[in-house]
């Protein structure tokens, strides 16, 4: 069951240790993860998730794929290459008004060969079901891939990525104590944690929160919680999720999603002076500086080995130049 997937990225992505960060915060040892590095049109953890929900839509002989996200969104960049590999139609519903130039994830979906299609305000899916109907008349087998390919199937990505990770730590005699990522549609979120269950990885998740608003009047625990549920169903596992069950740090949302703030300019700049890694200002950017807030505050313990799992990003650096530099 985890093993029914296509093979769409690099695997496994390096656990790098971040020397010159660990001097800075002597009490931590900081290391990450380099999802970054998975080679899909520039790489990201959503490849994990289209390794399983493309392989869906081939077995259901779908001719065409359909998902929804904001003009930056990764999730439709790397559907888009990823439908390109394979020979899928891709079909992109956007937010916001079609823009007079386009750039960073953008440029590149169009260049990937995807329909794109303009939602107004509606950047989460909302429309696709009526999409999905018009396509269905011009004789098109349509797969549906939810807001950042977040339901159980694209969750499997992360549960296998755990078995990854687990093994890298095996082979280097090392334990993580925290792991820290930027949370957001859900899919990852609730992939590590069935991950760490099935796989007995003894480690703490913090996931940053990165959007405050909710996933069609849905919020973001809940999401989590529901693509839990379908899991331990999958895995026979008896142990039933609500959203008081969820982790989800939510200190560093207030500006609201795809705004740059101090706090992403100030994360983006120290990694990449001190280690040469880029982050992205939407996600990794935000939930970077989450980390780093925590170390310089101590407010997990001390003497502690730190994972930042890096989720990619990285065409957004450019729509953004002008907020980061």
């Amino acid at each position: 069951m985890v093993q029914n997937k296509i093979d769409l990225g690099f695997f496994p992505t390096p656990v790098q240790y971040l020397n010159r960060l660990s001097q800075e915060f002597p009490d931590y040892s900081i290391y990450i993860k380099r999802d970054d590095n998975t080679g899909l049109a520039s790489g990201g953890n959503k490849t994990r998730k289209l390794e399983y929900l493309l392989k869906q839509a081939l077995d259901e002989q779908c001719n065409a794929v359909i998902t929804a996200g904001a003009q930056q969104s990764n999730h439709c960049r790397q559907t888009a290459a990823a439908c390109a590999m394979i020979g899928l139609e891709c079909h992109l519903l956007l937010g916001g008004n079609e823009p007079t130039k386009y750039d960073g994830n953008l440029l590149l979906c169009k260049m990937l060969g995807a329909t794109i299609s303009f939602t107004g305000e509606n950047r989460k899916g909302e429309t696709i079901a009526d999409y999905k109907k018009s396509l269905e008349t011009k004789k098109r087998k349509c797969f549906v891939i939810p807001y950042g390919g977040s339901n159980i199937t694209g969750a499997l990505g992360f549960v296998n990525a755990v078995k990854e990770l687990k093994a890298q730590l095996i082979g280097n005699n090392l334990q993580i104590d925290y792991i820290f990522f930027a949370s957001s549609s859900g899919g990852m979120q609730a992939g590590l944690m069935l991950g760490l269950e099935l796989y007995g990885l003894n480690t703490k998740l913090v996931p940053i929160n990165i959007d405050k608003s909710e996933t069609n009047g849905i919020p973001l625990e809940e999401v989590v919680a529901n693509i839990l549920n379908d899991g331990a169903k999958l895995l026979n596992s008896s142990k039933n999720y609500g959203p008081h069950n969820i982790p989800l740090n939510k200190d560093y949302d207030s500006a609201g999603y795809g705004v740059v703030t101090d706090n992403e300019r100030y994360s983006i700049k120290e990694l990449a002076v001190k280690e040469g890694i880029l982050l992205d200002p939407v996600y990794t950017g935000r939930a970077f500086y989450g980390m780093l807030d925590c170390l310089q505050n101590k407010r997990i313990k001390t003497n502690s080995n730190v994972l930042f799992w890096h989720t990619g990003g990285l065409p957004a650096i450019f729509k953004y130049a002008e907020e980061i530099v």
